[in-house]
Order: structure tokens, then sequence, then C-alpha cells
């Protein structure tokens, strides 16, 4: 088309102009919360001095510390201000309560009230000197630093893997001390009064009765409003999608239609490309579950693995790294082959030499994966402490730097491969249409994990992980479930299942509704991190708002279901993809439960203060992440290889037991380990502590050994029918591939025959 024959915009205006405004008012509140994170963050020292005025320890060592903490996975061993994986302590709650234990003992022992108050006195009392830069400790707190580095000393010191960690973990006196000055900076800015505020820099968490740390006024009260922004704009929406039908779902009911076979769609050699994205992908998928499956054993056996001593191999932290660095990568892998098989059907075309684009980016995105998880393996085992090549350190941005900057190049390269591929489209339509929010959302996924750059393990912790978490939360729970969308409803689109202007108006729906809470609602991760009260409250009122679309558009989803499955029964032909729209089917079911209500259940900040860091997070995280990205990962896939698998190949009945395999594996993971271990953490650390619940005496306790023995069935189920069954549809992808057609002049690429069109309304 030439540009004075462009597509006129298909939907009205006003939905641009309420999507454009949600983006606006969101990113500007962003902008404000910025501001004040790097302007109330808890101060850094620039030196720690005992009674008598001598230096303990100073800024350079406080922030060497942190990269010794870093650079050694401890964060993905235990947490710091609640971050951090779950098998280890966290350990700003630890070094605070064992140094308040020590003060005590130091003022008169447990009997004592003096002893106690001077304890509380003496935490809470805030003796940073703004003009100097300087923080005085007293004669306890100092007593009680020293007691802290003998036991990390004589812990990280440890020379067997009785703890899960490498033996001899940290052993130099020179870097204990510098890591506990880290673990010491953290307690004191989870303790000390915030200038002007009778709570903490961390809003009084952890919950520690020993220093008077209780649950604060914002936690309650935004706790309370949240609850009521949850009811009242779950009934306000639900009322006025029921009074009006804005989606316009009806339209294609009458239509009949004739689903063509597989065998009969042209195929471009990009496309083919693609079988193999697909296969490392389902091997990447296999190892990550393997390695799911060794991480929660030292759950359930901390000692060996099936009598043999894993901890030397592979500690727990080198185990958990890669296992959340690998679900990142094989979800990124089917997303990025799903949209380079969509784009010539979308355009219609495919330029010459794209094949071999897509295969340099699959090698390029190889080299990306290998590269980071030796350097995170070498950089946890202490054989490099060089953050580039090595191991950053940070819970799902773990890869070295360079790595990390190579895999956002590769991702701005695969944007160029779909421009290439798309161009001829994009110049024909209007730029709200969907060929453009195709590209915009494919251009949104380096644009917002690049921010992660912005994470760097040299400096202020509180202003990295407010970064870290516009890479977990608002480019995954965001951005990225938007380009879902628009692929799932171009794949719809194209089958005929749904009109384009339908699709539209549902991806600008999604736009809306997720970005209205999705944005600012990144501010739930955050409430305990030295962030200002100000965090918590717009946090917790957002966040509040991101489960009413999961909501309604569960309730859609269902609507969408029904319609399809109507059409199916209406056509001439069989319906070549029942499998794929199954996992898609399931994506709906554990979107609204792993996001919407697990994710609800530990986003208020009265349950998050003592839940943070335990079992409920890690039940929402695998339910929302493998249930939503990992189950459209393999639907997608499935979509795409019942194309480039000939029919006389394809196997029916391997999808089906890969899906039933993922589904029943992952409902019996949260059900019968998950989800009761988070209750009964959450539990012992209000009746209890929240100190004792994150202990491994704790962890390894009968009752919680006994719920994590109960998970291997649903572990044997999901890896071997689930993970399997894919891996061998994807080889037959690769062994049997059909052959490819270059098609650089326009042509259709019809997945379907409309036979009785109807007008759509």
């Amino acid at each position: 088309m030439h540009s004075t024959e462009k597509r006129s915009l298909m939907i009205s205006r006003g939905w641009i102009q309420a999507a454009g405004i949600v983006l606006i008012i969101g990113f500007f509140i962003m902008g404000v919360l910025t501001y004040y994170t790097y302007n109330d963050e808890p101060p850094i020292p620039e030196a720690v001095n005992d009674a008598n005025g001598a230096v303990l320890f100073t800024r350079p060592d406080i922030m060497e510390g942190q990269r010794i903490f870093l650079s050694n996975g401890l964060m993905q061993y235990g947490s710091i201000f609640g971050h951090g994986a779950y098998l280890g302590p966290d350990f700003t709650t630890e070094y605070l309560h064992r140094a308040a234990l020590s003060s005590i003992e130091f003022y008169g022992g447990q009997s004592s009230d003096t002893a106690r108050s001077r304890t509380i006195q003496d935490f809470k009392t805030n003796q940073y000197d703004q003009t100097t830069g300087k923080l005085g400790y007293t004669a306890a707190q100092t007593h009680a630093f020293n007691e802290c580095r003998a036991f990390y000393a004589s812990f990280f010191g440890e020379p067997t893997t009785k703890f899960g960690l490498r033996p001899h973990a940290i052993s130099d006196p020179e870097d204990i001390r510098k890591l506990t000055a880290f673990f010491s900076w953290t307690a004191w800015a989870a303790s000390t009064a915030r200038p002007g505020h009778s709570y903490s820099y961390t809003n009084n968490w952890p919950p520690e009765p020993l220093v008077d740390n209780h649950a604060t006024a914002d936690s309650i009260v935004w706790s309370v409003l949240s609850l009521a922004a949850l009811l009242g704009g779950t009934g306000l929406l639900l009322g006025v999608f029921g009074k009006w039908n804005l989606l316009g779902w009806h339209g294609r009911e009458q239509q009949s239609m004739s689903f063509r076979a597989p065998d009969d769609v042209l195929l471009t050699p990009a496309q083919n490309a693609c079988a193999w994205f697909f296969f490392i992908m389902a091997a990447l998928f296999c190892v990550q579950t393997l390695l799911g499956g060794a991480t929660e054993h030292y759950r359930a056996d901390l000692q060996t693995f099936f009598g043999i001593n894993l901890g030397k191999i592979l500690p727990f932290n080198v185990v958990r790294t890669w296992h959340l660095q690998l679900s990142i990568f094989w979800v990124a892998t089917s997303y990025l082959a799903s949209a380079i098989f969509l784009a010539p059907m979308i355009a219609g075309r495919e330029p010459r030499g794209q094949n071999l684009l897509a295969y340099g980016l699959l090698g390029a995105v190889t080299i990306v994966v290998v590269g980071s998880l030796l350097g995170e393996f070498a950089g946890i085992q202490g054989l490099t402490r060089n953050s580039w090549l090595g191991d950053q350190g940070f819970e799902w941005l773990d890869l070295g730097r360079l790595w990390q900057i190579l895999l956002t190049v590769g991702l701005l390269f695969w944007v160029v491969i779909l421009y290439r591929g798309l161009r001829g489209r994009l110049s024909g339509e209007h730029t709200g249409n969907m060929p453009w929010l195709f590209f915009f959302s494919a251009l949104s996924i380096p644009a917002f994990y690049g921010v992660g750059l912005l994470a760097n393990p040299g400096e202020h912790f509180t202003t990295t992980d407010f970064w870290r978490f516009w890479v977990v939360h608002l480019w995954v729970e965001d951005f990225l479930e938007l380009f879902t969308t628009i692929l799932v409803a171009y794949i719809f689109v194209l089958l005929g299942v749904v009109h384009e202007r339908t699709a539209l108006r549902m991806i600008y729906l999604d736009l809306i509704l997720y970005s209205a809470g999705g944005i600012v609602g990144t501010m739930h991760h955050v409430y305990f991190s030295g962030e200002p009260a100000l965090h918590m409250a717009l946090g917790a009122f957002f966040s509040a708002a991101e489960v009413i679309p999961l909501t309604l558009l569960t309730v859609e989803a269902w609507s969408f279901l029904q319609l399809g499955t109507a059409q199916e029964a209406r056509s001439t032909t069989p319906f070549p993809h029942y499998w794929a729209v199954m996992f898609l089917a399931a994506v709906g079911f554990w979107n609204f439960l792993g996001a919407g209500v697990f994710g609800f259940l530990i986003n208020l900040p009265i349950v998050s203060y003592y839940e943070i860091g335990t079992a409920l997070t890690a039940n929402h995280a695998h339910a929302s992440f493998m249930g939503v990205y990992g189950m459209l990962s393999v639907g997608l896939a499935l979509f795409c290889l019942r194309y480039i698998i000939p029919q006389k190949y394809w196997s029916d009945k391997a999808a089906q037991i890969s899906f039933w395999s993922l589904n029943l594996g992952l409902a019996w993971m949260v059900f019968a380990t998950l989800f009761p271990l988070g209750i009964l953490q959450l539990y012992h650390s209000i009746s209890v502590s929240y100190y004792d619940a994150r202990t491994l005496n704790y962890i390894g306790s009968r009752a919680n050994t006994v719920l994590e023995w109960l998970r291997m069935p649903g572990d044997l189920v999901f890896i071997v029918g689930g993970t399997l069954p894919i891996l061998y549809l994807t080889f037959l992808g690769i062994r049997h591939m059909r052959k490819s057609q270059t098609m650089e002049e326009p042509k259709e690429m019809l997945f379907t025959d409309i036979v009785a069109p109807v007008q759509e309304r």
C-alpha cells in the first residue's frame, strides 16, 4: 500500500485517548516515586563509630559488603529487606534479632526490664549526623556487631555443605567484617526512627518485639483501603460491562468457517527457523524443571540429594539462580519465535534473508544463555568476582552485566527483524491498529528489560531494588502481558475466530486495565526496602486494582471460549489447534488464581509485613509465572509447530499428555505443598516471630519436611509427563519440518476460510 491508502483507525479514538491518559498518569506517579526514592532512602554513613569514637566500619565497607553479598549469590540463598530466596535467613532480620539479644545480655540479661528498654532506646534512637555523615553506635551495639561478626565467620566459613552453601563459602576475615557491616547497616535502617516519624526507614519491618518494631498505622489503614478499592472497583467494572457490550463479542456467532489443514498453509524460511527456537525452548524448559526439583529437594533434605552431596557441585544458590534465569530464558525464547512466526502471516510476505537473521538471533541468545549460566556458576563458586562476566547477584537479574547488555541488544535486534518483516504492512496502517500495536509492544520488551541496567551492584541497595522491580513487575506483569495479549489476539484474528475490530478493543481494554493498576502497583514489592510510606500507600492501593482486570478478563475469557466452541462446531473441517487453545484456557485460570487470588493474598501491606519472603511468595510466583507465562509459551509453541510438523508426524496425544501433566503437576505443587507451607509459615511468623519462621530449624521441622516430600509426585508428573512430550514435539519440528517458500511479494496466508460472513457489528 502507498501512504495515501492507509487503512483508517478501526475503533473509536476514545480507546487510544483513554490508554494514553492511563499511561501518562501512571508514569508521572512513577516519576514522583523515583524522586522520593533517591531523596528519602536510608542514608549510608561515611563512618560508623563506637562509643569511644573509634571507627567500626565505613561507607566503602558497607558497599563492599553489599558486593560480597551479591557476588556470592547470597540473594539466591537468603534475603535482604525480605527480598531474595527463602531457604536461608533474611539477613536483615537475623542480624537485628541477634544484635538485640546481644544488647540485652550486655545490659543485664533477659530478666531485666531495664536491659530491654535500653536496647529498644539504642536501636530506635537515630544517631546519624547528617552534617558529618557519621553514625554512632553505643557500647552495646558495638558488642553486638563483634558477636555477629564472629557468628557469620562461623556460618559462612563452615567446611561442609550442611547449610546448603559450598564449603568455606566466605572465609576471609576482612570479607566477613565487611559483609557484617552491610547486614548491620540494613538492620540499623530497619530499626532506627526515620527523621520526623515514629517508625523506621523500612516502615518498622521486620516485626521484632525486642526493638519494638510493630506494624504501622499506614500498613493497616492502606490494607483496609485496598480491600475497599478492590470490592468497589470490581463491582463498578462488572456493572459497566454488564450494561454495555463494550467489547462487542457478538457478530461472528452465525458465521461458518473452514479451517485449512495445516499442511496446506504456506510456510516461509524464517517460520521454519522457529522450529529450532522451540527445540531450544523445550530443552531449557526440561533443564529448568530438573533444577526446580533439586531446589525443592534442598528444602526437604538439606544434607544430601538421595545420598549424593550435591552441595559440593551445585549448592542451593547455584541451583536456584539457574532455575530462575532459565525460566526467563525459555519463556522469552518461545515469545521470540512466536512473533517471528506470526510476522509473515500479518504482513503477507517475508523479505529475503529473514531466516538467516532469525538463526543469527538464536545463536546470539544461545551464547548469552550459556555465558551467563557459566558466569553465575563461577561467581557463586568464588572463581571470579567480576560482576560483568560473573554474577551480579540480584534475584532475577543475576546474569553478569555484559550478558545483560547483550541480551538487551539481542532483544532490540529481534525488534529489527520484526520491523523488517512488517514494514510493508505498517506503511499502510494507522498507528493505532493491530499491526502497529504488535510492533510497539515488541519494542517495549527490550526497552523495559533494559531499565534493569539501572540496578547496579555498586549503588544504594534501596535504589537498585527499586529499578530491579521495574523488570520483575513492570516488564513482566504489564508490558509482557500486553505483548502476550496481542500475540493471542492476532492468532484468533488469523484463525477467523474473532473480528479484528473486536480483538483491537480487547487489546486496548487490556492496556488500560492492567496499566491502571500495574504501573504504580509495582510499588507493592518495595513496602519495606527503605522507601517512604508514600510508596506503600500508592503501591497497596494500585496493587489492589490489578486484581480487577483479572476478574473481568476471566469472565470475558469464558465468553471468548464459548464463541470459539460455537464456531468450531460450525466448521466444515477439523479444528487443528484444540490443545493450543486448551493451554490458552489454562492461562486464564492460572492468571486469576495465581496472579489474582494468590497475588492479592500477599500484597496487602499488613499481610506482607509478616509474610514477605516465605512460602506464600513462592506459591504466588509458581502459580502465576508458570501458570500464565509458562502455559502460554507452550501453547504458542504448539500453535506454530502444528504448521511446521507435517500432519502424518503430528501427535495430539503428546500435546494432551503434556497439557494434563503440566496443569495437574502445577496444581499438586501449589495445593499439596506451597500453599499449606505458606499458611503454616505465616501463622508461625505471627504467633512466634518472623525471625524464627525464616530459620533453617523451622524450615527443616518434621511437619514442613513431610509437606515438602508430598510435592514429589506432582514434580514427577510435571517433569516427566509435562516437559518430555513438549521436547518430543519440538524434536519432530526440526526432524520433519515442512518445505518452506520464500515470499517477497504480498500473498494471502490464511489459516481459515470464512464461508458465510456476516456484517460485523
